[in-house]
Order: structure tokens, then sequence, then C-alpha cells
């Protein structure tokens, strides 16, 4: 039976792929996988036995719960300077990555392009060609720390431009947006009427002089903007699937419609838990204590694929890392093979994050710093063995 023509073109996850080949091999430490290694907090785990105990378990309405709604407002207006209204321009979802399909879908038209900054996340392409539309790589570069530019975007837009994805802190390069950068984007945005859609999902995880700043925050640019946010990262929620956008009402509108087809609405007790989370003190600091121990790995990490002859940019956010591994002579997919077979580290090639990617690989550090340091033992190893460095 063959495929639709959309399916067809769209291929299957290279981290993924990763991910079962690895899991079905002895002594392999993955390095692969963007899922943070520390257990829910406890209380959030109790806050969801607690909605157990009320009886939510029926169905929710598509939108969300409404207490999870206003939590997620008050998130928004404290931590990142947006305004939306909770009844109207927000809405829940069933895990962040939900978002992208589902908000293109509410605008995007039939062969009309998104711009999408490259190396990118995995999801940004197919769901762009699902939804209907053409896909358009604009590379950035490791001498501005792989941080989009207007200049880089202008080489590629065009009259079917109707989109513009960015990602800050960034998968898989961990580069972190300036505000000049955002202001900049915005006017180009504006000037040439394009729908932003601003993934936020590792905000909380930033290091040395580098914020986090939300694109939708700026003058004029919440009407064009659909902020896509979740709780995977931020509280190591990531097998509980909630994520949530916030956008102009005409959009969630859509979206909502298009939930009532789809998976209906997310899990009625873990919104609960969520909404409780998000108020309660402890899950910051637990936030807090995660992104200490990141920034210790990245040191790490940095430093030691460094020193092994791997020049890596020092990444300013998320939990990964993008070194290149161009100078051995070995394409991304090859040096990742190799490391797996010879090293029994799994690692990402960089191709799989899109045409820019090639020539490096991600490395995601949210792993045991003891786990991190026979990681990197063991691939220097390999590449002193081999005289690839």
């Amino acid at each position: 039976m063959a495929l639709s023509d959309r399916l067809n073109l769209v291929n299957p996850s290279e981290i993924r792929k990763l991910f079962d080949i690895a899991a079905g091999m002895k002594d392999v430490i993955s390095l692969g996988i963007g899922e943070p290694d520390f257990d829910t907090p406890e209380h959030i785990k109790e806050f969801a036995k607690e909605a157990l105990d009320k009886g939510l378990t029926h169905y929710g309405p598509n939108i969300g719960l409404l207490e999870l709604r206003e939590a997620i407002a008050e998130k928004l207006k404290k931590q990142n300077g947006i305004e939306a209204d909770p009844k109207t321009e927000i809405m829940v979802l069933v895990g962040a990555n939900q978002a992208f399909l589902m908000s293109l879908a509410t605008f995007l038209k039939d062969g009309e392009e998104v711009l999408i900054p490259s190396p990118m996340f995995v999801s940004y392409a197919p769901a762009v060609i699902l939804a209907g539309g053409k896909p358009i790589e604009v590379p950035t570069y490791e001498e501005n720390e792989f941080r989009l530019s207007v200049d880089d975007l202008e080489k590629y837009v065009t009259e079917k431009t109707r989109a513009l994805i960015i990602n800050s802190p960034n998968n898989p390069t961990g580069a972190v947006l300036t505000k000049k950068d955002l202001e900049e984007i915005a006017d180009f945005a504006v000037e040439h009427d394009l729908i932003v859609i601003s993934d936020e999902v590792y905000e909380h995880f930033i290091y040395d002089d580098a914020k986090h700043y939300s694109i939708a925050s700026l003058d004029g640019m919440f009407e064009r903007t659909i902020t896509v946010n979740g709780f995977s990262k931020t509280f190591a929620m990531t097998g509980w699937r909630l994520g949530f956008v916030a956008a102009p009402s005409w959009v969630i509108e859509k979206m909502v419609r298009f939930q009532m087809y789809n998976a209906t609405c997310p899990v009625t007790f873990i919104q609960y838990a969520a909404a409780k989370a998000l108020r309660d003190e402890r899950s910051w600091k637990a936030v807090e204590e995660m992104r200490k121990e990141y920034d210790r790995r990245r040191k790490l990490v940095w430093r030691r694929l460094n020193e092994m002859g791997l020049p890596t940019v020092k990444p300013k956010g998320a939990f990964y890392i993008f070194p290149r591994i161009r100078d051995t002579g070995l394409t991304s997919k090859e040096f990742s093979e190799l490391m797996l077979k010879e090293a029994r580290v799994a690692v990402v090639p960089g191709s799989a994050f899109g045409k820019a990617g090639e020539g490096y690989v991600r490395i995601s550090y949210a792993t045991a710093y003891e786990k991190l340091e026979e990681a990197m033992d063991r691939m220097e190893r390999v590449l002193k063995e081999k005289g690839l460095t």
C-alpha cells in the first residue's frame, strides 16, 4: 500500500533511529536523546496523585483546563513579559511537539514557504511539509555561534514566504539569540508580513552572561507570534507529554478545532499537576538546581572536546553541544557510526538537523557527570587510535 505523497517526503527521525540501535547494544553511553536524566520533582508527582484521588480522570476541554491556562498566563507575564488572555490566547497541548503541525495548519497554504534556521530541530521541516508548505533552510554559522541574523534571512525570503521558525535556546547548537538579534528579526518579520513560531522549550537552561527573551514580548509582535513551550524539559516531565502555546485568538481557535479531531484533550490529572507546579516555588528551585548541574556538565564536555581536537563553540543554552568533526575527514554519519561501534558512545550526526549540520555532531550532556567523563575518555581513545586528530 502506497504512502500519501506528503508522508513520502518525511523521513523517520535519525535521533530515534540511533536511539533504537543503541538500545539494542551493551555498554553504550547514550549522548543522543534530548531528555533530562533527572526525575520529575517529587512534589509534582504528588500533585498528580492528588488529582487522581480527586477523580480528575475524565475528558477536559479541547483547549485545556482553565486552571492551567491561568497559571501559564501568570508565568508568561512574570517571566516572559507576554500578556496573554488565558481564555482565548493560550492552549494546552499533548507535548510541545504537537504545536508545530497544529499551528502551521492554521494559516499555511499549499506551497507557501517557511524559513527555518539550520541546523534545526528535527520536527520543524516535517511539520511544514505535512501542513502543505515548503521548508526553506537558512544556514547559520559557527563563526556567529550559530545565531540567526537578518542578513542570513534576507538571502532566502521570497514572495512565497509566509512564516519563520526560531528556536532559542537552540536544539542542536545551544545558541541563544540576543535581544538585539530578536529586535532585528522582529523588524524583518513585520517588513515581510511573516508569522513567527518561537520555540522556547529550553528557556530556563541559560549559562554565562546570556539571557532569554521572548520575541512575543516586543512591541507589536504578539499579534504575529506563536510562542511554543512545555513542561518536558523545564520540570523533567518528558513522559507526561504536556506543552502549551500562546498566540492570537484566531490561531488558538483554529488549533482547538484541530485538537477536537486529533488528541481531543491533554490528560486531565497531568494538567492539574502542572498548574500546581507552576505556582509552587519548589518547582523553580528544582529547575535552578538542574540548570547548575547542566552548566557543570557543559563546561566539562566543552573542555574535553576541544582538548581532543574537536573544535567546539561553547553553548550558552539548552543541554546540547555541537562539536565540529569535519577535520577528521569523516562525514557526520560516519563519525557517529564509528563512535557507536568502537567507543560505545551514541552521538547524533549533524546531518540529522539539516544541511548546515553536516560536519558536526550533536552531544546531549543531560547525562550523569561520571558517564560524561567516561564517554569523553572513550571518544578520545578512538580518535587517537584511528589517527583522526
